[in-house]
């Protein structure tokens, strides 16, 4: 688990990685992994996170949000 940050999916908002996968694809650290038609979180690598925010912008359902431990 993270220190510094923690990622979550919300699978109920998220539309898929057949219709979507933008946050597998667009990951510069690789974060996300394809878990059947979802995307996981590959927790050993959430503190490579940069805070790009690429998977934000890129998740059209706003599935994704980070939470900022260091700041809690």
């Amino acid at each position: 688990m993270s220190e510094f940050i923690k990622l979550v999916i919300d699978l109920d908002r998220c539309s898929g990685i057949e219709k979507c996968g933008e946050c597998i694809r667009v990951c510069p650290v690789n974060i996300f992994k394809a878990n059947g038609n979802y995307p996981k979180i590959v927790e050993a690598n959430e503190d490579e996170c940069t805070l790009c925010n690429l998977c934000l912008q890129g998740c059209e359902v706003d599935a994704i949000t980070i939470h900022k431990l260091y700041e809690e």
